[in-house]
């Protein structure tokens, strides 16, 4: 700054944009000049970093490196972001707690169809340097949840949502936090209820036959039934087609959310790991 003051003072005329002279001077004071003044360009600009795009990876900063002051780290998580944990591998391992030295059991992400399939995030901590990230389980019983290394998976942002509301009987589906679609369902029975909780599209399986029970398709879904367990899948729920449009709006299935097959077609390029959010 001191340099380009007396620049100034001498009535020397700079080019700041190009960091170039304008006058012929001698070689020495004319590169030092042009150093200050880059330098002082570097020090008025920022740039920002972009929004990641829906199911693209998310990187996470590093906090810079000081040897005198203690910088506080990025949060593991954005806030307001649906996060999908990619498996690296088939079968992971996962911990009750990142404490505990030895995983507690090695999870197998494949889904029946042969797919590998996200994990939704619940949570993340540090534990000794090192990213440690809670996930929804596909398992028994419903919530239940496990840590992950940060080393084991990808983490990829998810855009698109479902929320099933059981007392109206209505299915809503957003993508970018807005409403894409809304249609009636049928929902499970007073004796064959359907679970309330977060779950997410752990499989999805088409039929040649709408008229089948299942319709045009079905979306599994990482819960269960609350009550049955001598289903097909083990009692596993799903959002699933009907061709039946008595089944709208009212409460007659086993557990699933049946929607009508023409509705269904709008869900069925939703990602695997999409969350569903069920209230009652």
């Amino acid at each position: 700054m001191a340099l380009l003051m007396r620049a100034k003072q001498i009535g020397r005329s700079r080019d700041l944009h190009g960091c170039h002279s304008w006058d012929a001077r001698p070689v020495m004071r004319r590169h030092i000049l042009a150093a200050a003044a880059c330098l002082l360009l570097a020090a008025c600009t920022s740039s920002s970093a972009g929004v990641v795009a829906t199911d693209e990876p998310i990187s996470l900063p590093s906090s810079p490196a000081s040897s005198d002051v203690v910088q506080p780290k990025p949060p593991l998580l954005p806030e307001g972001v649906d996060l999908l944990a990619i498996p690296a591998e088939r079968v992971i391992p996962v911990w009750e707690h990142p404490k505990s030295a030895e995983a507690t059991f090695a999870l197998d992400t494949r889904n029946p169809v042969g797919k590998f399939s996200p994990l939704l995030v619940d949570g993340a901590k540090r534990r000794a340097g090192d990213a440690w990230y809670r996930v929804f389980l596909p398992l028994r019983p419903n919530g239940s949840s496990a840590w992950v290394r940060g080393s084991d998976i990808e983490l990829r942002r998810i855009d698109r949502r479902i929320e099933v509301d059981l007392s109206d009987r209505v299915l809503s589906y957003f993508v970018h936090d807005e409403l894409e679609e809304r249609f009636e369902v049928g929902v499970g029975t007073e004796a064959t209820p359907t679970g309330t909780g977060t779950f997410y599209v752990w499989v999805k399986i088409r039929y040649s036959s709408p008229y089948q029970p299942y319709g045009i398709a079905a979306l599994g879904l990482s819960g269960f039934s609350p009550v049955l367990s001598d289903w097909p899948g083990g009692g596993r729920m799903a959002i699933h087609g009907t061709s039946s449009p008595s089944d709208l709006g009212n409460a007659v299935s086993h557990g699933c959310v049946r929607v009508f097959n023409d509705d269904l077609k709008s869900l069925l390029d939703v990602p695997l790991g999409t969350p569903v959010e069920i209230t009652a």
